[in-house]
């Protein structure tokens, strides 16, 4: 169990060029209040459950505990979560001491394009590919699990 610390961001250029690696990530929640997210998710070949509590107040740190599970069994609670999953590609891009997840979604989501990166605190610096843009660290509607109860199809 840990606290995860991150930034997000808006991604405002090409990035696919950089980047090391792709995965297709299907997931879907089976709680999404924010005190307490349950997340399943298949990410590759490969299953997980995902439990993360509530944000600090910059929305930057939080409680996130996870665990493999074989994909029969994500694919099989992903059959009781609430409606509406999340389908997006995970690319991998290093930039300085750091690797930014930047994902591109899909479905509903279609057009949303985000990257993280993790830290080791809040305050630490780091280096900003050129295609970075906006931060929306802490703006909850860019929460994966409020993408599928207000896609971004839906704010435009």
């Amino acid at each position: 169990m840990g606290l995860e610390i991150e930034r997000k961001f808006l991604v405002a250029g090409e990035f696919k060029s950089s980047a090391k690696k792709a995965t297709r990530i299907t997931q879907g929640y089976l709680c999404s209040v924010p005190e307490r997210t349950v997340r399943v998710r298949v990410k590759g070949e490969k299953g997980f459950i995902t439990v993360k509590g509530i944000g600090s107040d910059s929305g930057a740190s939080r409680f996130e505990w996870e665990k493999e599970i074989p994909v029969d069994e994500v694919k099989e609670l992903l059959k009781i979560c609430e409606p509406g999953v999340i389908d997006k590609t995970r690319y991998l891009v290093d930039c300085g001491n750091h690797t930014f997840e930047v994902d591109e979604f899909y479905g509903d989501n279609e057009g949303l394009v985000v990257a993280e990166v993790e830290l080791s605190d809040e305050n630490e610096e780091f280096s900003r590919p050129e295609w970075l843009g906006e931060e929306v660290t802490g703006d909850k509607k860019y929460y994966n699990s409020m993408l599928k109860k207000n896609p971004y199809k839906n704010w435009k």
